[in-house]
């Protein structure tokens, strides 16, 4: 006979915060939301209190700053969380900012306990607890006794079944205060500015009795309030592979030759090339492909949106909703936030089809503090992508070098599973575009050398060049093979 105790996860209402909590918040727990001022602790504790409290589940909010709840309401009003009608309803403020100046916990202590008593709510915020502390620190009363305090409020708010909450500014995790030990959860909340960009950051540095995602994860305030960028789950493909491998087709004429009869599903490809070698308008024909064979894409765009002067055809798939748009314009974008909205429209589309145009654009969208980690980054992204069943397309910006054989310029070709590479070449006083397939993981295919041109229909391949050396990095471009050598 088990004796297991079950424990009920409360949903935050947090988008992504779940997640990173490992499954919710344990009900009946006494947690801390802690860090420096403006980092979302109050922003954070409504949001919560608002999507959890109910007239059956309802929330006592004790304020004990010097300002009045009203002025703190009017602030909170301005997020899409915030319910008018739950106030005095489910919610109810009580305002301790008198029985905490006199600094005596005792009696705050007793405040505590007969609000407690006449309300019997489930939920109990307290905000600032850190007004509690610097209080009693400033009296010089030898019965204010802190660690006896922090016990007695934990104790009293399991014993009323209450979920509970302080909310307090503490700058580093080496304060010490014998409420980190107490509590049953930590949540702990940063913010940093680096040139124009603000990076807030959460970590669940305790939480009892359960998993948690360990790390710092990012989130960004909003209209809506505060939204968690948990890690991409990276779960494997359900369906089997079946064979033989199903090729996609790109949607250029003897292009699907070259890559052994297509790309195969499921596959990453990197586009690279110098400005204006066509990588775009591949990448568009790649989804038009799709659309045509009635498959629906996503499109990341870091540069340029598109639109029907640059290119008609993928500014009508985007308007008809038949390739969807991720154009986010922010400056403090993170890897998870990226994967997260790709992720996003991949399921609201039901997409199989995924273009990233380009890596230049979407290392400048990530703030400064991550792109010294930018192949990981780009690592982990790919990897999202591939295991939630999509071909990706990448496009690369590449310096035009003869004699320098490169694919991308943050040695991330080994992450992609094929790469076409486009060059220029000077032929009589013209510059000539060149095409070759370098790679196709596990799979045949044509490395010719292959001539194209662009007009209003697109790419157009022609025939393989003669041979000739130091057209691409000096090396011979005749032979074909299987080879997944790069």
């Amino acid at each position: 006979m088990s004796t297991k105790v079950t424990i009920n996860r409360l949903a935050t209402g947090v988008p992504g915060l779940d997640e990173v909590l490992g499954g919710g918040l344990p009900e009946f727990s006494f947690n801390l939301i802690a860090g420096p001022p403006g980092c979302g602790k109050t922003t954070l504790a409504h949001q919560m209190m608002f999507a959890l409290a109910t007239p059956e589940r309802p929330a006592l909010f004790f304020t004990v700053l010097g300002e009045p709840p009203l002025k703190m309401l009017r602030y909170q009003q301005q997020f899409d969380f915030f319910d008018d009608e739950a106030i005095n309803q489910s919610i109810r403020y009580i305002n301790l900012a008198d029985d905490t100046l006199a600094g005596d916990l005792d009696e705050v202590l007793r405040r505590i306990v007969s609000e407690v008593e006449a309300h019997s709510p489930s939920l109990v915020f307290v905000d600032s607890f850190r007004s509690v502390v610097m209080a009693s620190q400033t009296q010089h009363n030898p019965n204010n006794n802190l660690p006896q305090f922090v016990q007695q409020l934990g104790m009293l708010m399991t014993t009323w079944q209450a979920t509970t909450f302080l909310i307090g500014e503490y700058f580093t995790e080496t304060d010490t205060n014998p409420i980190f030990t107490v509590a049953d959860g930590l949540i702990w909340m940063r913010q940093s500015v680096e040139r124009n960009s603000m990076v807030r950051k959460l970590e669940i540095m305790k939480m009892r009795g359960q998993p948690t995602l360990p790390g710092l994860h990012t989130f960004r305030i909003a209209s809506s309030g505060i939204k968690v960028f948990a890690p991409a789950a990276l779960n494997p493909v359900d369906k089997p592979m079946t064979l033989p491998v199903q090729r996609l087709k790109m949607g250029v004429p003897r292009l699907d030759e070259m890559l052994g009869g297509g790309l195969p599903r499921g596959y990453s490809l990197l586009v690279a090339g110098p400005s204006g070698s066509g990588k775009s308008v591949l990448a568009a024909t790649f989804l038009a492909e799709g659309a045509r064979s009635g498959e629906t894409g996503v499109i990341a765009v870091f540069e340029q949106r598109p639109n029907h002067s640059q290119n008609a055809v993928l500014a009508d798939l985007i308007a008809s909703g038949k390739v969807g748009l991720v154009d986010s314009r922010a400056p403090d974008l993170s890897i998870d936030e990226i994967v997260h909205l790709l992720l996003s429209e991949i399921t609201r589309l039901s997409a199989t089809r995924v273009v990233i145009d380009s890596l230049s654009g979407f290392e400048l969208a990530l703030a400064p503090t991550f792109r010294a980690d930018f192949r990981e980054s780009l690592s982990r992204m790919v990897t999202a992508l591939t295991r939630a069943g999509v071909s990706v397309l990448m496009t690369s910006e590449l310096e035009d070098r003869y004699t320098d054989l490169r694919f991308s310029p943050y040695g991330t070709a080994f992450l992609t599973d094929a790469i076409i590479v486009q060059r220029y070449i000077e032929v009589r006083s013209r510059l000539l575009r060149i095409m070759a397939v370098v790679k196709v993981r596990a799979s045949a295919h044509c490395d010719e050398l292959r001539q194209y041109h662009i007009n209003d229909d697109g790419l157009q391949i022609g025939e393989m060049l003669p041979d000739q050396e130091g057209l691409l990095g000096g090396r011979p471009t005749t032979r074909r093979t299987g080879s997944d050598n790069v």
